[in-house]
C-alpha cells in the first residue's frame, strides 16, 4: 500500500538531513507504527508520505503509483489526523465538518455520527474554539474518517486526552485496522504501538535503526525468566528461568504452599528496547 526507498528530506537553511535515506514497506490492512522522541523525524515522513513537503529525493509509491504522479484525486484515498488540531474557530463541530466533507469526491458519513463516536454530539453546537484541547482532537480525529479513506495517518492520536477518550480512540484505531485500513502512526507513546501496531520502526535523528513487530522485538530483548510475587509474613520475590519452570521444584513449592500475589513474565518493554537499541530515550 505504501513503499518509501531511501526517502531523505533537508529543510531549507538546515546543513543536516531531517530524514536521512530511509525505506519501509507497508501492506494493505496493516498498522504500522513509526516511533521515536520529538525531532526523530516522524512528522517530517507524515508531511512528505501526504504531500505537505516537497523537494526529497528517493522513491514513494502509493497503491503501486509514484506519489509525485497523483493529483488532487490522492485526497480521497488518504484521512489525516494532524498532532496540533486545526479547526475553524468560529464554526461549530458540526460546521467544521460539514465544510471539510465537501472537499471529498466520494460519499462521505454523517458527521453527527462521527461526533458520537468520540462523545462529542452534545457539542455539535459548540464553536470549535470553546473546545478543550482533548476535545480538539477527538474532533481533529473524526474529521479524517470522514470519507471512509483507505489510508490513515495519526500523528500522537492520544496526546493531551484522558484515559477515557484515549481508550475510545484506541478502540476505534482497532476497529479500522479489523476492516483492513492501512494506518500510518507516529508516536512516543511506547504503549500505544504496542497495542495498536504490527510492526513499528524506530527512528531517531532521521534514520531507521529497527523494523519488527513489538511482539518479536519484546522475545528477542526480553529475559526468559518469571518473577512470582508472594506473601510469606512478608512479601517475596523470586525469579525462574522459563525453561524448565514447569518441574522447577522450589517454584512449584511456592504455587502450593505459598499466597501468590502476583507472576510476571520478564519480557523487555518497548521502551526499554528503544533505548537498548538506540541509545537514546524517547523523551
Amino acid at each position: 500500500m505504501i513503499s518509501v526507498s531511501n526517502l531523505v528530506f533537508t529543510y531549507p537553511h538546515s546543513a543536516t538531513p531531517a530524514v536521512k535515506r530511509i525505506s519501509f514497506e507497508i501492506p494493505s490492512g496493516e498498522a504500522f507504527g513509526f516511533l521515536g522522541p520529538s525531532g526523530a523525524g516522524k512528522s517530517t515522513t507524515q508531511k512528505i508520505l501526504i504531500k505537505l513537503l516537497e523537494g526529497y529525493s528517493g522513491n514513494i509509491a502509493f497503491m503501486g503509483k509514484p506519489l509525485d504522479s497523483w493529483d488532487k484525486s490522492f485526497y480521497n484515498y488518504i484521512g489525516v489526523g494532524f498532532e496540533l488540531p486545526n479547526h475553524f474557530g468560529k464554526l461549530t463541530a458540526l460546521e467544521n465538518l460539514r465544510y471539510f466533507s465537501a472537499f471529498y469526491d466520494r460519499p462521505v458519513r454523517d458527521p453527527m455520527e462521527l461526533l458520537a463516536m468520540v462523545g462529542l454530539e452534545a457539542d455539535a453546537n459548540k464553536r470549535a474554539s470553546e473546545f478543550s484541547k482533548g476535545m480538539k482532537m477527538r474532533l481533529n480525529f473524526v474529521r479524517a474518517l470522514m470519507h471512509d479513506p483507505d489510508i490513515l495517518f495519526f500523528d500522537e492520536p492520544t496526546s493531551g486526552l484522558d484515559p477515557v477518550n484515549a481508550r475510545r480512540l484506541k478502540d476505534i484505531i482497532l476497529q479500522l485496522k479489523a476492516e483492513g485500513k492501512t494506518i500510518f502512526l507516529t508516536t512516543h507513546v511506547m504503549q500505544d504501538a504496542d497495542e495498536l501496531c504490527q510492526r513499528v520502526a524506530f527512528i531517531v535523528d532521521g534514520e531507521v535503526k529497527l523494523i519488527d513487530s513489538p511482539r518479536t522485538l519484546k522475545l528477542q530483548y526480553g529475559h526468559r525468566t518469571v518473577r512470582v510475587e508472594y506473601q510469606n509474613g512478608r512479601v517475596e520475590n523470586n525469579e525462574f528461568p522459563l525453561d524448565g519452570l514447569g518441574d522447577n521444584p522450589e517454584f512449584l513449592r511456592i504455587l502450593r504452599e505459598e499466597y501468590v500475589q502476583a507472576i510476571h513474565s520478564r519480557e523487555a518493554t518497548l521502551d526499554e528496547i528503544f533505548i537498548k537499541v538506540t541509545g537514546k530515550s524517547l523523551e
